[in-house]
């Protein structure tokens, strides 16, 4: 049986973040579409995790990218509309058990385009 992974997700004036909190991940296969996104994976137990989300508004599927490490997968989604706040990360105006604001990486965006440039580029590095 198939379970949704714990999912933290953030947002920032050019991107969209989720994480996806699953250690030692393998078969991970992200799919990003303009309006929706695929995650699925197993962990070392055997556990397949699987999430599927509709997004509040249409991301740039093409500039989108997903990183994985021993802890997590983090997708970054180029925003549409850039400098367009969402109040929310999926399309219908519910919260999934599941998924949960990063406060750690939260920010108010006065002045950050500059940090966010810094941790887009230390992504595509690896």
């Amino acid at each position: 049986p198939r379970q949704p992974a714990k999912t933290l997700w953030y947002d920032r004036p050019r991107y969209v973040y989720l994480e996806f909190c699953v250690e030692d991940s393998k078969d991970v296969k992200v799919v990003i579409e303009d309006h929706r996104l695929v995650f699925s994976c197993k962990n070392a137990d055997g556990v397949e995790f699987y999430n599927e989300i509709n997004l509040y508004a249409r991301v740039n599927s093409k500039d989108s990218r997903e990183k994985r490490s021993d802890r997590s997968i983090t997708c970054f989604m180029r925003k549409w509309k850039e400098k367009v706040a969402w109040p929310r990360v999926t399309k219908e105006n519910i919260k999934p058990a599941w998924l949960s604001v990063d406060f750690d990486n939260w920010r108010d965006w006065e002045g950050d385009e500059e940090v966010e440039r810094a941790m887009v580029e230390q992504y595509a590095e690896v």
